[in-house]
């Protein structure tokens, strides 16, 4: 068993490969880790591409786009390792990124999952959207970070520099214990891609695991590699994981009211794009909630499971108020701002 495996997703990203798989080889020299490239079905060159420049890269080949969770999933159940680095195509990292991550499990065997602090690649001085300081929720489920509030970056000063336990870490660059993460499921293939690290992420804190934020791990991404901010696709499938993310991992009560309050939310939200943004964005909301009503009925077996497994449903890292008020009413732009 290798100690680390270390995996790239990609989908016809043999320019993001070349690019920054060379300093990912570069930077990962720890003991007991592998570098492996897992490709989603490409058909560009960028299996050709990993054989020729690195062939002591283990190629996991898989024979059609499953989309970023089924696609981990697949190729991970092909690997063996302590740990799983899941690592986006489009990073760089640092000199000595690995090495606190896995430290920091290897001495801490109640940690499930950690992560790096995620600054942007084109501004290497200010946070990234994907995942900045460590991800937090509220009880609606809209996710925010230490360093980001919907659009509001913060410049990194040093003020997030602390270890702390979080709600979740990025998918960019989230450590899991190999054994927890079979064990309680592995990403949630119906998903696609958005939201499947907080919905696992969750599912650890729920089942009494802890999920931790690593300041001493520094990474840079660019994001939007997939699917660009500006995408309807990308709006749809975060308003739809987000629901998922509600019926899936809190008790019935609760997600009854936080389901109401979701529509009303959501409903606001598919107003302003109509007259900010697109057509395209305004059906994307209510393509969303209509497909997860289609979809939930998929989930009540496995619902009923987690009600009764489940150890823990209260999270000091659940913001218990919406997000969305401190941010447009009460103007509460940083995560500082926050009562948390």
């Amino acid at each position: 068993m290798k100690k680390v495996a270390i995996v790239i997703l990609n989908w016809n990203g043999q320019k993001l490969l070349e690019k920054f798989l060379p300093g990912v080889v570069a930077h990962s020299d720890f003991p007991g880790a592998e570098v492996v490239v897992a490709d989603n079905g490409s058909t560009d060159q960028s299996v050709a591409y990993v054989k020729t420049a690195f062939p002591q890269i283990k190629v996991v080949q898989l024979d059609k786009n499953y989309g970023f969770a089924e696609g981990y999933n697949r190729s991970l159940e092909q690997l063996d390792a302590q740990y799983f680095m899941l690592l986006n195509s489009d990073v760089e990292v640092s000199a000595n990124w690995l090495q606190p991550l896995v430290s920091f499990m290897d001495d801490n065997a109640e940690v499930a999952a950690c992560g790096p602090k995620i600054l942007s690649y084109k501004d290497k001085t200010s946070f990234e959207y994907a995942g900045g300081a460590g991800g937090y929720i509220d009880k609606y489920a809209y996710p925010f970070c230490r360093g980001r509030i919907f659009t509001t970056l913060e410049k990194d000063q040093g003020q997030y520099n602390t270890q702390e336990d979080v709600m979740w870490v990025s998918g960019c660059a989230i450590l899991v214990r190999s054994r927890l993460f079979n064990e309680l499921g592995g990403l949630d293939g119906k998903f696609f891609a958005h939201q499947e690290e907080i919905d696992l992420c969750w599912r650890f804190k729920n089942f009494g695991y802890r999920v931790v934020f690593i300041p001493d791990s520094v990474i840079y991404h660019v994001g939007g590699a997939s699917l660009n901010v500006g995408s309807p696709r990308k709006a749809y499938l975060n308003f739809r994981n987000s629901l998922l993310l509600l019926y899936k991992n809190l008790p019935d009560g609760q997600y009854r009211k936080s389901y109401c309050v979701r529509v009303f939310l959501d409903s606001i939200a598919a107003i302003k794009f109509l007259f900010t943004d697109s057509l395209s964005h305004f059906a994307a909301v209510f393509q969303a909630h209509r497909d997860f009503k289609r979809m939930r009925n998929s989930y009540k077996d496995l619902h009923r499971h987690y009600m009764k497994t489940a150890r823990k449903w209260e999270h000091k890292e659940m913001l218990q108020c919406s997000v969305v008020k401190a941010y447009y009413i009460h103007k509460k732009k940083i995560f500082s701002q926050l009562n948390l």
